[in-house]
């Protein structure tokens, strides 16, 4: 039999003992699975709808998710709402009409979408959130410990600056997973009565955006000495205004991007750390558990995943 790729390592949950024991159902749920498939006539249906596939986090999401569902020969639908809660409303009922048996759901609104949790539910469709939570009957959701990734960057921004200077904190959209970013950054500062903060500004987790946004951070805040990013595509943003202005400015993110990593690894770089994620292993938990749900197990209401600041010191060979 083909081997699961549910056998991928996966990082620390909130136990780690809760872990392993998700471990060993998620792959024992793909043996039962790649069995049961083989004696219908119909694969299971995975739909999965994500806020955005413009970014190389979710598409390592993806990538997994494709991977994971091949191995237990199940079919799957991806469809990408471009951060317009509309079309993801809209196509979370096409896939109820392709009649899929799981919704894997990472909302671009999470209130908006609580409308076709409801319907999928009405359907009898498990429904598992995967990165940020959505409102309504939700079955599960599996996500980042993104309180603890703002507390992990800001404790290290405010370090890296000596314990005292200017920050500020380049936010983005107002969903609960970089809400609790900025939550924890701004805990962590707090701490350190010589950091200021001094300016929080949206970059809309854009590059054009992020550049533009702390352009004019530097321009309003000349002794600046610290950004806090939401993201690491902002931060990639950020990191060219920084660069340009010639200041000694420290950068910190969350996400762990390739491209993050490799500017982090660069010769003085002004990119000092990121609270990296795990977005292959969030989704390969997430089917695990749909998959428990699908054949009646009680399944846990939230699996809270750990993040990893990454560094200079253990950059090196890190990867989603």
């Amino acid at each position: 039999m083909k081997q699961s790729v549910f056998q991928s390592a996966l990082p620390s949950v909130s136990l780690r003992t809760f872990a392993r024991r998700v471990a060993a159902l998620a792959f024992g749920l793909s043996l039962v699975a790649a069995s049961v498939s083989a004696a219908q006539a119909a694969p299971l249906k995975i739909g999965m709808t994500f806020q955005e596939l413009n970014n190389p986090y979710f598409v390592t999401m993806q990538k997994a998710l494709n991977d994971a569902a091949a191995s237990i020969g199940a079919t799957v639908v991806i469809t990408d709402a471009h951060h317009d809660v509309s079309k993801q409303v809209s196509d979370v009922e096409d896939m109820l009409q392709k009649k899929i048996d799981i919704l894997l759901v990472n909302p671009t609104d999470s209130t908006g979408i609580q409308s076709a949790v409801t319907s999928a539910k009405k359907a009898g469709v498990v429904v598992v959130a995967v990165d940020a939570n959505a409102n309504g009957p939700v079955d599960s959701f599996v996500g980042s410990k993104n309180y603890d990734a703002g507390v992990m960057a800001c404790d290290y921004l405010a370090k890296s600056i000596g314990g005292s200077g200017e920050v500020a904190i380049l936010d983005g959209i107002p969903v609960v997973p970089i809400l609790e970013r900025v939550r924890g950054c701004k805990a962590a500062l707090a701490k350190s009565p010589g950091v200021k903060l001094v300016d929080v500004q949206n970059g809309k987790q854009e590059r054009a955006t992020a550049l533009t946004v702390t352009e004019n951070m530097i321009q309003a805040h000349p002794n600046l000495k610290g950004v806090f990013s939401v993201n690491d595509g902002g931060a990639m943003g950020s990191l060219s205004a920084i660069e340009s202005s010639g200041k000694d400015i420290k950068l910190t993110s969350v996400d762990g991007a390739p491209e993050a990593i490799a500017a982090i690894q660069k010769p003085n770089s002004k990119f000092v750390a990121t609270s990296a994620q795990f977005p292959a292993d969030q989704v390969r938990i997430a089917l695990g558990i749909a998959l428990a749900r699908k054949w009646g197990a009680n399944v846990p209401k939230a699996i809270p995943v750990d993040v990893k600041l990454i560094d200079k010191s253990n950059a090196k060979g890190f990867s989603w």
